[in-house]
């Protein structure tokens, strides 16, 4: 069994930054590929970036450049550092990870982005 926890999120104004962090449980978390996704009300969630448990990451053509996401593997924790912010990135963002053939998804947390 894995739990995720997300926490970071919030309201920002165009141009600012936050960064989202995401708690796993569990002692193999650095095996596995653990992503960030978003959804806005009507919309399906998308990836936003993924970062394989050896540090390779990718990113959605709409966030390149402005969003990092990085692993603490001995912290058991993924971040997206979000910088750059944009009306359109206003969403609640999942931490995502499959483990063992499960899927296993966060609680969500929202940002909102505006003046």
């Amino acid at each position: 069994q894995v739990q995720l926890v997300e926490s970071g999120g919030g309201l920002v104004q165009p141009g600012g930054s936050l960064r989202l962090s995401c708690a796993a449980s569990g002692s193999i978390f650095n095996l596995y590929t653990a992503d960030w996704y978003r959804q806005t009300p009507g919309a399906q969630r998308e990836l936003v970036a993924a970062i394989a448990g050896g540090g390779r990451t990718n990113y959605a053509d709409s966030v390149k450049g402005r969003f990092t996401i990085s692993r603490d593997n001995a912290k058991n924790t993924v971040y997206l550092q979000m910088n750059n912010l944009k009306p359109e990135d206003t969403a609640v963002y999942y931490c995502f990870m499959v483990v063992a053939g499960r899927d296993y998804w966060g609680q969500g947390t929202q940002v909102t982005v505006s003046s």
